[in-house]
């Protein structure tokens, strides 16, 4: 070559220079690329984690994590990017640096947004569409710098704006001709018959983009399920906006310096384009979606970015510019999946032991990344292959319209057609006047007699406020369910509902009530794996409870507990033969089920250590009664609520609690191994007037202190830090307080727990006739439930007494192991100490 000869087409120098810019900068590239992706990644799972240790800890989620995570990564991803986007002296680094650095940007915004609780979804999708649609306007103003560098002399270059063709170098200026890459019929493009032509290819690259989008579709429809009206509208506008986002900062400006002339031109769009445009797609996912709907997209939108080069290849071989509409298609789709499809709520650990939505999200993840490669290799493959011939548009729109008509059959086959979406549990001010009971004769029959008032005055204070409400909510089909033990009414509505609710006279406060998206199939009835017990379990003997069998020849008989929890396994045989029956002792307002069942085990656990035969349960000859107030470990404060509402007066199955309760059919005393916290929709005093209203009528509520020990103030939860509930926390073999069990004292002072009892290593029932052992205070609970109706079977004058009961719990307790003076006071971890079934039930006789 002559020395003062220009370089071939395709080098790529710099203008104005004669040698190339060397390897340094392709290196810095890869490891900036490199590094990028491993922080971005990094980060968005410790957030996600930290929230979710925060969720199973009971901790007060913080605020202030995604802004400040958000911000980080941007800082830390964007410092390389800015030092590839200033020195060196490609032009393809330098449009990486900017494409990474824009994107690391728009995360600080996107991310920021996760600030607003998860319990506020549909708000937070209507705040992610609004900022990402700004964002995307800012992005489509921002000079176009990538076109002034490689073009310095734009205005002597004869090839189209969107063609940009060699870098210039020293030498007579190029002449107008043929592009020798392209075939006769692609050269067409450059003519007025041609252009049209190379523009109807164009937007058959598009159809193919819409068909690779809905082929990313088809999982999130088979495996997940839509929220409410409101918020799948809400999702579709987010994920547009986030697809104009992604076209404003991967439209023809981005792919310019990747598509230069040369043979090698369209590997390089391809795979060198396509890897820095998946980096950008992996910034913007990242701040996509509340915490745990961006994880998935984290891993199959990335290879998107080889689709993308594919078809900057293809639409540039039809002689017409790709333009953003690709970009836009391709990404709003991918996304629309897990934002629509997915309750970020319910990605979550609580519901990750069984095959919950975590599982079907994963299994929706991995479907989506092998479509997401398969389409990154057969775009490439088909688009970019040398000398391949741009697509017809007729395949294109038939490819398109295929893939529609999946997503559609799918839905409605192997989908769960239909909204799911939250409701709204609306309370209001006037709550009943219960202050003024008479007190009533004691024993049973006075007991029954006030709970008989008390179910009268809170029905009539309900029917008596709520009708101008209840009307309203009819007329616009919000289907108002009505409640009298709080006085309330559950609704349909998004947030302009709630911030119409909020400002009616009559209403105190809205909240969320929480409502579980359908499964692709049903998850497995928890099994026990260990033997039936051949005599008293050890914490029945630790409470001496089967003394109280021998000695004192009292089992619990004559005595009704009521179980909220997951259900009850009615069939076991250490149950089966305790179930009340008739037509008013079990209630599931989740799935409407007739008899007593469970498939979670939880609640078939704790009733067996209340109830059970056969060495297993406190209280062995009482009865029980069953409602369901958790479904999949989920519950809410309506589901709550209906629970509550049935043990004050139960009523038969498709039964109104308003008129048909049957207040003298309620049970005794009530064991509640649950808590709500706010992700399920509950404030503090969520249910207080719920609590309040059963101790006016004589009805134990015995609770459980929670499992977020061993720190300071952690019974936190509704019902259990309410001074009217029977708080419990869990001591292990060795009478000390186990680490789990939550600590007092309660929101203002109150003195919590109020005793303990075993909770570690507790054999029970589960569903199916088996046994298993499980830790909690959700296990310590039902004993002293069962304790109280050892009691209350020995003397049934104390039945409906509460105060006596807690006295003579209290005074009989024994020391709970050495003291814990963490948390101030021994009682704030132990209350009066290891309830003693044996000695509680002599001082009851006496």
């Amino acid at each position: 070559m002559l020395a003062d000869a220009p370089p071939p087409p395709g080098h790529g120098f710099p203008p104005g220079t004669g040698r190339p810019p060397g390897p340094w900068p392709v290196v810095a590239a890869a490891l900036a690329g490199g590094w990028t992706v491993a922080l971005a990644a990094l980060l968005q799972v410790v957030g996600w984690s930290v929230e979710q240790l925060q969720v199973a800890a009971g901790w007060d989620r913080w605020g202030w994590l995604w802004p400040v995570l958000s911000m980080a990564t941007a800082l830390l991803v964007g410092l390389p990017a800015v030092l590839l986007a200033l020195l060196p002296r490609s032009t393809r680094v330098r449009a990486a640096g900017r494409g990474w650095l824009s994107a690391g940007l728009a995360l600080i915004a996107l991310g920021s947004l996760r600030a607003l609780p998860p319990v506020h979804h549909e708000l937070y999708l209507a705040v992610l569409a609004a900022t990402a649609a700004l964002l995307a306007a800012l992005a489509t103003r921002l000079p176009d710098r990538t076109t002034a560098t490689r073009h310095p002399a734009s205005t002597r270059h004869p090839g189209p704006p969107w063609h940009p063709g060699p870098d210039p170098q020293p030498g007579p200026d190029p002449q107008p001709g043929p592009d020798p890459q392209l075939t006769p019929d692609r050269q067409a493009g450059h003519g007025p018959r041609g252009a049209a032509g190379g523009a109807g290819r164009t937007r058959a690259v598009t159809l193919l983009a819409v068909a690779a989008g809905l082929a990313l579709l088809v999982p999130w429809v088979w495996f997940g399920a839509l929220g409410g009206l409101l918020e799948t509208v809400l999702a579709g506008l987010a994920a547009t906006a986030l697809g104009l986002l992604s076209g404003a900062l991967l439209g023809d400006r981005f792919w310019s310096p990747f598509t230069g002339d040369g043979p090698p031109r369209a590997a390089r769009t391809v795979l060198v384009g396509g890897l820095v445009a998946g980096i950008v797609l992996l910034l913007l996912v990242a701040g996509t979606g509340q915490s745990g709907a961006q994880l998935p997209a984290l891993l199959y939108v990335p290879p998107l970015g080889f689709v993308l080069g594919a078809c900057q290849v293809a639409a540039r071989r039809a002689g017409a510019p790709a333009g953003a509409a690709p970009v836009r298609w391709l990404v709003g789709l991918a996304v629309f999946g897990p934002l629509a499809l997915a309750d970020p709520e319910e990605i979550s650990i609580l519901l990750a032991t069984t095959r919950d939505v975590p599982y079907w999200v994963a299994v929706a993840t991995g479907v989506g990344l092998a479509v997401a490669v398969v389409l990154a290799i057969g775009y490439g493959v088909l688009l970019a292959r040398p000398h391949g011939r741009a697509p017809r548009r007729l395949v294109a729109a038939s490819s398109a319209a295929v893939l529609l008509l999946t997503v559609g059959v799918v839905e409605v086959t192997a989908g769960r057609p239909g909204l799911y979406g939250e409701r709204l549990l609306v309370v209001l001010r006037e709550q009943a006047d219960l202050s003024d009971l008479p007190a009533g004769t004691p024993g049973r029959a006075g007991r029954e007699a006030r709970t008989a008032e008390v179910h009268r005055r809170l029905v009539s204070t309900a029917e008596r406020t709520q009708g101008a409400l209840r009307r309203d909510l009819t007329r616009l089909r919000l289907d108002p369910t009505p409640y009298y033990l709080v006085n309330a009414i559950e609704a349909d509505g998004g947030p302009a509902v709630r911030a119409w609710l909020s400002t009616r006279p009559e209403v105190a406060r809205v909240l969320v009530s929480q409502r579980l998206r359908p499964l692709p199939a049903p998850a497995p009835a928890s099994r026990g794996d260990q033997p039936a017990p051949t005599g008293p379990e050890w914490n029945i003997r630790m409470l001496g409870a089967d003394r109280v069998w021998s000695e004192l020849g009292v089992t619990g008989t004559g005595v009704v507990v009521g179980s909220s929890d997951s259900g009850v396994d009615g069939a076991h045989p250490a149950l089966a033969a305790g179930f009340r029956g008739g037509d008013d002792s079990w209630y599931d307002p989740w799935d409407h089920t007739r008899a007593p069942t469970d498939t979670g085990g939880h609640g078939t656990h704790t009733t067996g250590s209340a109830v059970g035969r056969d060495g297993i349960g406190v209280a062995p000859g009482a009865q029980w009664v069953g409602c369901v107030n958790l479904d999949r470990n989920l519950g809410s404060p309506a589901r709550y609520l209906d629970c509550l509402q049935f043990m004050l007066a139960p009523f038969p199955a498709g039964g109104d609690p308003f008129t048909d309760g049957r207040p003298d059919r309620a049970p005794d005393v009530l064991t509640n191994s649950w808590g709500c916290p706010p992700v399920e929709g509950c404030d503090p005093g969520a249910l207080r007037p719920a609590t309040a209203a059963l101790e006016a009528a004589g009805i134990l509520v015995v609770a459980a202190a929670g499992n977020t020990g061993p720190d300071c103030g952690s019974i936190v939860d509704p019902p259990a830090p309410y001074p009217d509930v029977l708080t419990v926390g869990a001591v292990g073999r060795d009478r000390t307080v186990t680490e789990f069990s939550s600590r007092g004292p309660a929101a203002g002072g109150a003195g919590k727990p109020d005793l303990v009892a075993p909770g570690a290593g507790i054999l029970s029932a589960m569903p199916g006739g088996g046994y298993a052992t499980l830790d909690g205070t959700s296990m310590a609970t039902p004993q002293v439930a069962g304790v109280v109706a050892l009691m209350w079977s020995a003397n049934p004058a104390l039945v409906g007494d509460l105060a006596r009961t807690r006295s003579i719990l209290r005074d009989t307790a024994q020391p709970a192991g050495p003291a814990d003076l963490s948390c101030g006071p021994a009682a704030a971890s132990t209350g009066a100490g290891l309830v003693d079934a044996l000695a509680a039930v002599r001082a009851a006789r006496r």
